[in-house]
């Protein structure tokens, strides 16, 4: 299999974190839709990353479809419980950091715009929702070892993402003061060479 994406993609990060829990072997490809000559648009007409190409040159996108399939692909460390309860619980915490990546990239992609083009009001409502989304996990994971208590799922991953890029692209967002327990699992997740390996960098 390949993965095709870029270094700063935190929804290629969350593939590439999986693919190092499952300890899934594959070629990990740097290709970015913008660069002319991408091979990411032959495999995915809404030009975007991740793409999983798999061994048949038939190819999955959007990280929510790779990443499910890649727990099913192999047996060892579950990302995500049954169909059940807990399973809907695991893709709500997925749900809640996507929308903290969601709001997140879209504002760094607003900054990148020249300045007279920017609007600085939806700048301002796209951080709104990243605030209310970081205290709403910080809310619901409390003193909790892990998103789900104390299982390691995929919860983790998704929400250690979204830190992770709030890291990258807004270091003036002190999430850690303002919510010291996502400082600690994030801290936790850090130690684990799947997130350590993954940081994003330009």
């Amino acid at each position: 299999m390949k993965l095709l994406g870029t270094l700063t993609s935190p929804y290629a990060r969350k593939a590439r974190v999986v693919l190092a829990e499952k300890k899934i072997d594959f070629e990990w490809i740097i290709d970015s839709p913008n660069d002319p000559n991408t091979s990411v648009t032959r495999y995915n007409p809404l030009a975007r990353v991740p793409v999983l190409v798999l061994d048949d040159d038939s190819a999955l996108f959007d990280s929510p479809v790779i990443v499910e399939y890649l727990d099913n692909l192999a047996p060892n460390n579950k990302l995500f419980p049954q169909p059940s309860r807990e399973r809907l619980e695991v893709k709500r915490w997925e749900a809640l950091a996507d929308g903290v990546l969601d709001a997140a990239v879209g504002c760094r992609m607003e900054q990148l715009r020249p300045a007279k083009e920017r609007s600085e009001n939806w700048m301002k409502r796209e951080l709104a929702v990243v605030d209310a989304a970081l205290e709403r996990i910080a809310l619901e994971l409390g003193e909790k070892p892990w998103c789900m208590g104390t299982p390691f799922t995929f919860a983790d991953i998704a929400v250690g993402c979204a830190l992770g890029y709030l890291d990258f692209r807004f270091p003036d967002i002190d999430w850690r003061g303002r919510h010291p327990n996502l400082g600690k699992l994030h801290e936790k997740l850090m130690h684990r060479p799947a997130f350590a390996d993954t940081v994003p960098r330009d």
